[in-house]
Formats: structure tokens, C-alpha cells, sequence
């Protein structure tokens, strides 16, 4: 562990643009950022200073990495929790701890605790065999969402069932060898996301809740804030929020990803404890981004404002196209729009993978939304104007 005389070490676990993104706030607050990558060419591995490059999943590698460090944090929740509860057991400061990130690796586990404490979700049931799957589409609807309970990101481990579905998609998610949820399929108007940071001593702060748009279960845009919400279902859903951070003793960003029904009701579909594709405006567009805040929220560091700098803010992500070489199409784009900002994550370039967001702030939504569009169609080589 580091020495209380020196400044603090944060040792995040996992080296994807979550911890290439939060090693410029590491900076600017004088505290070191070291991270344990799976591969020296992994994104956050670029460019922070000796990186540690081991097996994410495997204690032993766990346990070395935390011994220079003051607090171990993540970009990703896969790490296995069992060595996270061994790691605790050794006095290791393991933020968010392992009783709160079972809720974000595990969906059956976040379900029934969420219902435990009266937070409105999808209706669910566990389903054992295709059987019951069927059965499910006559209590809970024509068409239903097939989750595994584990494993699952950015549309993977998700099926959409209907009456017409063929047996042999019900039965692929069985073979994951985890529990599987059957959950109705909400018929929801839009996707929106709360987003909190909180510390060990149990400050929080709240962002504005923003508007979140899914393609092929990818994010593709954020909205900050959600255009035409009303204050007071902003207002429940920021208390949502930080309402699940406190019963789960949250410590970082938690993102609750949320459904707004016809009718203005909210649904928690999803929780993620670290920070979200949905905040990355806040790098641009917050007064503290929640990189800065996860990282002052992991240390017990006073939080930072989470206001907003301009009336909108809108971030695009950058989806990997058909361009083999895309650096001439992001000079163009930094070109053609100095008030832009492109983030760019050190990936290599394949069709339908992140690899970087633009984003632009300022006070006509519709000016906006076209700038953002436009620069990340170009990147991806959609356009050629």
C-alpha cells in the first residue's frame, strides 16, 4: 500500500477508454493512476505510466497489483467475486466493494434486491428450459426479453422472443450455464440514464438525468438533459439514483439506467457502477466530469460540482466503419468545426466497435444534433461531405 505520506494511488482495474478517460482528471488532481491491463496495446495502457500488464480475472495478479496501491477501483465488472471478497478480507479498500458490484454483474441479484426495496423494474421471472420461456409469453406479453444473469453487455447475453421465435435462439441463452431472466419487454417511449457519484462518507451528487439512444443494444447518443423531461420526473429519477447508491452503499459513479413509459413512469433496466458511456459528456460539458468524481469519490475526496456548463450538451459515439485509415477524416471533422471536441480511444478499427465520441455543448439542440451526427458519420465514413 502506498505510503500516507505520499499522494494516493488509485489502481483501476481494467484498461479500456474508461481508464484512459479518467487518467487526464488523475493528473490535474495530483493523484497517480495505475492500471492493470490485460494487453500493453489496450487503450488506457497507451497513456498511462507502466501499466501493469496481467490477467484482470486471476487473484494472484489481483493481489500483486493492489499491494502498490491505496484503493482498487474498475473500468469493467467482470472481475470475479469471490477474489474480491478475498482481496477485502486482506484490507484491501475495494471501491465499490464486492456486496455492491454483485448488483452490477449479476441482473438476477439486482432484481431481487431492487424489488426488495421498492424500486419499480420490468416485471421477471427465472426461467429454467424454453418451456417456461413460452409459457412466460402468455403472463407477461407477446414479446419478452431473454437476459442471462450474467455476462452481458452492449446487446450481448440479451434476446427479444416472441410467439415466432425459433426454438433454437430460446435455448441458446441456456448454454451460458448461469441463471436466465425473462423480463416483459416495456413499451417504453424513451431510454434515460441518472447518474451519481458517491463517497465512503456518503456525500453524493446527482448530474441531470440525461437521454440515451440504443442501436443493436449499443448506445449511440447521449442527450444531457433529457430534452423535454419533466423537473419532476427528473427530480425521481435522481432520487432513484441516489437512493440505490445509499441502500447499496455505492462508492463511484453509479449510472441507473432507466425507462420512461407513455404513461411517465420509470423502469430500472440496467445499473453500472463505474463510470458510463452515458456521462462521457460530462468531460466537456460538467463542471466535474465523473472520471474527476469517481476518482474523488474512490479517495473520500470532497465531490465536485456535477451542473452543467451550457443548456445542452450532446455526445455522439464514434463507431468503427468500413475506413481503413480514419485519422484524415478527423482532421477534416476538427476542421470544419473548431467548438467540437472528438475523443479518441487508442482502439483499432473494426466495424460496430467504439472507438471514440464527440461531443458539442451550446444552446440550439437541433444545431447540436446535426454537428455531433455529422462528425461521427464522417469519422465512420458514411459521409464523404
Amino acid at each position: 500500500m502506498g505510503d500516507e505520506a505520499t499522494w494516493p494511488v488509485v489502481g483501476m482495474v481494467g484498461g479500456g477508454q474508461l481508464a484512459r478517460m479518467s487518467q487526464p482528471p488523475a493528473v490535474a488532481l495530483g493523484v497517480r493512476l495505475s492500471v492493470l491491463a490485460a494487453s500493453p496495446e489496450a487503450a488506457a495502457a497507451q497513456v498511462i505510466n507502466s501499466p501493469v500488464v496481467a490477467d484482470e480475472k486471476a487473484l494472484a495478479d489481483l493481489r500483486a497489483f493492489a499491494e502498490s496501491c491505496d484503493v482498487l477501483t474498475f473500468d469493467h465488472e467482470h472481475v470475479p467475486s469471490q477474489h474480491l471478497q478475498e482481496l477485502e478480507a486482506l484490507g484491501v479498500p475495494v471501491r465499490p466493494g464486492s456486496a455492491a458490484l454483485v448488483h452490477a454483474q449479476d441482473k438476477l441479484v439486482m432484481r431481487e434486491r431492487l424489488t426488495a426495496l421498492g424500486v419499480p423494474c420490468p416485471r421477471y421471472r427465472v426461467v429454467t428450459g424454453p418451456d417456461e420461456v413460452r409459457a412466460s409469453l402468455r403472463d407477461l406479453g407477446d414479446s419478452v426479453v431473454l437476459k442471462t444473469s450474467r455476462g452481458g453487455y452492449d446487446g450481448k447475453g440479451v434476446w427479444l422472443i416472441d410467439g415466432g421465435t425459433s426454438a433454437e435462439v430460446i435455448a441458446e441463452p441456456f448454454r451460458a450455464g448461469v441463471p436466465v431472466l425473462v423480463e416483459e419487454r416495456v413499451n417504453f417511449t424513451r431510454e434515460l440514464a441518472a447518474v451519481v457519484a458517491r463517497s465512503p462518507s456518503g456525500q453524493a451528487v446527482a448530474y441531470p438525468v440525461v437521454e440515451s439512444v440504443q442501436r443493436d443494444g449499443i448506445c449511440v447518443e447521449v442527450v444531457a438533459p433529457a430534452p423535454g423531461l419533466d423537473p419532476d420526473l427528473a427530480a425521481e429519477a435522481q432520487r432513484t439514483a441516489l437512493s440505490v447508491a445509499a441502500e447499496l452503499d455505492v462508492v463511484g459513479v453509479l449510472a441507473v439506467e432507466l425507462f420512461q413509459t407513455a404513461d411517465d413512469r420509470l423502469l430500472v433496466n440496467e445499473l453500472a457502477m463505474r463510470p458510463h458511456n452515458s456521462a462521457h459528456w460530462t468531460i466537456d460539458g460538467a463542471v466535474t466530469s465523473q472520471f474527476e468524481n469517481h476518482l474523488r469519490a474512490v479517495l473520500d475526496l470532497p465531490l465536485g460540482s456535477p451542473m452543467a456548463r451550457a443548456p445542452y450538451t450532446v455526445m455522439v459515439n464514434v463507431l468503427g466503419g468500413d475506413l481503413p485509415d480514419v485519422y484524415p477524416a478527423y482532421r477534416h471533422v476538427l476542421a470544419r468545426d473548431p467548438g467540437l471536441k472528438v475523443h479518441w480511444y487508442g482502439k483499432a478499427v473494426t466495424p460496430g466497435r467504439k472507438v471514440g465520441h464527440v461531443t458539442v455543448c451550446g444552446d440550439d439542440l437541433a444545431d447540436l444534433r446535426e454537428r455531433a451526427w455529422h462528425a461521427a458519420d464522417y469519422i465512420r465514413g458514411d459521409i464523404d461531405e
